[in-house]
């Protein structure tokens, strides 16, 4: 008979986790899954760590000494289906051969299945789930030289991360329409799928939509729980930074998020439709004298006449902090949604 719990005990010993399913005795032999693993690599025995009946969906504690054998294999590419991999038969680990030694290995399909969790764990809205560093399309007819460079700069992060990128993410600059999003999230998807990471994307508007409206008594979210997996992410793209009005509490919650994760080395792959320029306060300062200067304040004719900057929309210190944590990559050229594709549609 094969008993798949010794080809466990015997082959698969340096894996980690995989997924059973068993009758256990004393549960009036109920058919459960089991979430086993090997507490150490050296170990050849189980530690059951989740007992969850299929009939209730109750979880329960079981020595494993409860577990009647043989074990089998339960799919690990879906959920609710009887689909079995061929190459692993649903064990999730593959043996591999070398230098006359055998050794555990993680199945391609469970490989998949980790990926795919990741990537809708990531927050993705649907309108970009198909964006990837392979879909760009930098080379469309007038299509602006920035547009290839900023391809290049993408894929040699990706390459490099994340020893070489040493905790520093990616500022996407440029025109609407350019792209800056489809990279971005290219970039997080292809760290995700081939680098094992995890992030999630956050538009900048909704982020402090969702943070104000936490403020409300009615609500049971607070700003924290908002805030957590925003600090926590170890790649995050911001989306849009700089497109809500500035005003102090705009600016003291961008600087909370930036420094916090600035201070965490996490990446952060940032879009925003401004000019990595300074404010124009700053630009002002550096032309007119200093009683000149005691007259000027954001938001006066002044800065009415010129095109706003990240530094106006951020903040001249954000706007600072941002060129330790990322790097600078701009894009240039007319709004793609408006021209590539409206002629092919036509």
């Amino acid at each position: 008979m094969n008993d798949h719990r010794h080809i466990a005990r015997e082959s698969l010993r340096s894996w980690d986790e995989f997924l059973v399913s068993a009758w256990v005795k004393p549960f009036s032999k109920r058919y459960c899954l089991v979430y086993a693993r090997f507490p150490q690599a050296a170990t050849q025995e189980f530690a059951v760590d989740e007992l969850r009946c299929c009939d209730t969906g109750n979880k329960t504690i079981c020595p494993f000494s409860y577990i009647d054998g043989p074990l089998q294999p339960v799919s690990v590419m879906a959920e609710n289906t009887t689909f079995v991999c061929p190459q692993c038969g649903g064990l999730g680990l593959t043996v591999v051969h070398r230098g006359g030694e055998q050794f555990a290995t993680e199945c391609i399909c469970r490989t998949s299945r980790k990926a795919e969790l990741r990537l809708k764990r990531a927050r993705i809205p649907q309108r970009y789930t198909h964006c990837s560093l392979e879909s760009f399309d930098a080379g469309f007819r007038g299509a602006d030289p920035s547009l290839g460079i900023a391809f290049m700069a993408t894929r040699r992060f990706a390459d490099g991360y994340p020893l070489e990128t040493a905790g520093r993410g990616l500022l996407l600059t440029g025109s609407i329409g350019a792209g800056k999003t489809h990279l971005a999230v290219g970039l997080l998807r292809e760290l995700v799928e081939q680098r094992g990471a995890t992030g999630i994307f956050c538009d900048y508007r909704d982020l402090l939509k969702q943070i104000q409206n936490s403020y409300n008594p009615q609500v049971a979210t607070t700003e924290l729980e908002i805030l957590k997996p925003i600090f926590e992410a170890e790649i995050l793209v911001l989306d849009e930074l700089g497109a809500v009005k500035p005003t102090d509490w705009v600016w003291d919650t961008v600087a909370h998020v930036l420094n916090t994760r600035y201070n965490d080395k996490k990446t952060t792959l940032i879009t925003t439709n401004y000019l990595n320029q300074p404010s124009a306060l700053v630009q002002t300062q550096m032309s007119v004298t200093d009683r000149d200067v005691s007259r000027i304040a954001p938001g006066n004719a002044s800065r009415a006449m010129r095109e706003e900057t990240l530094g106006d929309r951020i903040g001249e210190r954000m706007r600072s902090r941002l060129q330790e944590m990322c790097i600078t990559v701009s894009m240039h050229g007319d709004d793609f949604r408006q021209t590539v594709r409206r002629a092919n549609f036509l």
